[in-house]
């Protein structure tokens, strides 16, 4: 049976929205089998270090991401009252990555905070060295195109991402978690996956153990 791995899961440190206490967590994951898990708060990184020590001390292989805020402006530092935001998920693939992470996060609580802590693409862009990149949930920018019926803007918001992260560092993402809105896209994901040639991972939006 093939190893599953939660790449897309919110620790006690996405505040007021994720439920899973840290050591717990690790526990739980020994218990099943799984060899390895990834933290991917919303906004912040908070956690890494005390999620990185957990899982090592407990032989799991510890993936630190996070779900960022995508600000529709071009600036995540210009007036930001009305602006809106998308989800996006990104993980450290290796140190640089990791480095890049806690520029990012840094960049958004620092300069780019309205009502949550936003980063606009360009900026993105500019970090994006050693981070993998997937579309995220229902509030991603693709999904949201797809859920309107836009296809074709959503094929162009997959392919602007996978100039962001590069060529094999971007994942069309799809979940079912009994949502009637997760069920009307997946055949358009399917289909995307097909003529864009970006592979797709399946994630649970995990917030409780």
């Amino acid at each position: 049976m093939a190893e599953f791995t939660h790449l897309h899961l919110h620790t006690e440190y996405s505040l007021l929205d994720g439920a899973c206490d840290i050591k717990k967590l690790v526990d739980r994951v020994a218990a099943l089998g799984q060899k390895s898990v990834a933290m991917t708060d919303h906004g912040n990184i908070y956690g890494a270090v005390h999620f990185f020590n957990a899982a090592k001390e407990k032989g799991i292989k510890p993936i630190l991401g996070c779900e960022l805020y995508v600000c529709k402006n071009e600036d995540h530092r210009a007036p930001a009252q009305g602006d809106d935001y998308n989800h996006l998920l990104v993980l450290a693939e290796n140190e640089e990555g990791y480095r890049n992470l806690i520029r990012i996060t840094s960049e958004a609580s620092l300069h780019g905070f309205y009502r949550k802590p936003r980063i606009s693409k360009r900026y993105l862009a500019e970090h994006s060295q050693g981070l993998i990149g997937s579309s995220g949930c229902l509030s991603g920018e693709l999904c949201e195109e797809l859920t309107a019926g836009h296809y074709d803007k959503a094929k162009a918001v997959a392919l602007e991402y996978q100039d962001i992260f590069g060529r094999g560092n971007f994942y069309l993402e799809i979940q079912d978690q009994g949502l009637e809105a997760e069920r009307k896209i997946q055949n358009d994901l399917f289909r995307m996956e097909r003529e864009l040639g970006i592979p797709l991972i399946a994630t649970n939006d995990s917030h409780y153990l």
